[in-house]
């Protein structure tokens, strides 16, 4: 099984563990501040900031908070949040798998700080900007949770203009597709009556380092969970590749 599907449903299994910490609220909240600016500060007419405030929403981040990250998105609420940046920082860690952070800061020398030791405390270091990006591609993927039947998720795949999907656990399909077709799958994918319960855009691997041994599995998957616990981060990827057996006990 691909380390970076099997490493995907693990992060969603801790989705609502993770959600009591002070640090996943203020990363939702920078990714609505941001879709905001960069688009119309109103959801009916921004997809990004959409999904994000229903990723809010599911992350029990209070109403009044979201308006306000929207306001300040807009440029109507005040503060220094105008200053925030989107900053991509890759790096190596334990047996040379390539790691992309995607980071939102107002501080870049600070989070480029934190990034470094992170990486040095556990087995890997941080790299120059086009180090490890050339291994990856971008793809929007809606995740559809439940028992699925797969014709019919095939004929929803195809009229919603998918890419292709992955049957990464008992009840989890992965769906992807290009951005430009985002809104008709999760639309199609929905009323067809298939239980879309996350959007997100990720960094897809083009070839994947295996993982065999343990403490290398551990000093990695520790490196991971520590940036993705940084305030300034809010998305980590990898091209590992694991055994099942070996991630499980590892996680």
């Amino acid at each position: 099984m691909a380390g970076h599907s099997k490493w995907a449903n693990i992060k969603h299994q801790k989705a609502i563990v993770d959600a009591k910490r002070g640090n996943v609220f203020t990363q939702l909240s920078r990714a609505i501040i941001v879709a905001a600016r960069n688009g119309v500060p109103d959801a009916a007419g921004n997809f990004q900031l959409r999904t994000a405030i229903d990723k809010a929403k599911a992350a029990g981040i209070p109403n009044d908070n979201i308006e306000r990250a929207i306001a300040k998105g807009a440029g109507t609420f005040g503060g220094d949040n105008s200053s925030l940046e989107e900053i991509r920082y890759e790096g190596y860690g334990p047996g040379g798998v390539a790691i992309l952070i995607e980071a939102l800061t107002d501080n870049r020398n600070r989070t480029a700080a934190d990034l470094r030791v992170s990486f040095s405390k556990n087995g890997g270091n941080l790299g120059e900007t086009g180090c490890v990006s050339w291994i990856f591609a971008q793809k929007w993927v809606c995740i559809v949770e439940g028992r699925v039947n797969e014709e019919q998720l095939l004929e929803a795949s195809l009229e919603g203009d998918a890419e292709s999907y992955e049957m990464i656990a008992e009840e989890m399909v992965e769906v992807f597709t290009e951005l430009v077709n985002l809104e008709k799958l999760s639309h199609t994918l929905k009323t067809k009556g298939f239980n879309v319960t996350d959007i997100e855009l990720r960094w897809i691997p083009g070839n994947q380092v295996e993982v065999t041994d343990p403490d290398q599995a551990k000093s990695l998957l520790k490196l991971i969970d520590t940036l993705e616990g940084l305030d300034d981060v809010q998305n980590v990827t990898a091209n590992f590749e694991m055994a099942e057996n070996l991630m499980a006990a590892m996680a």
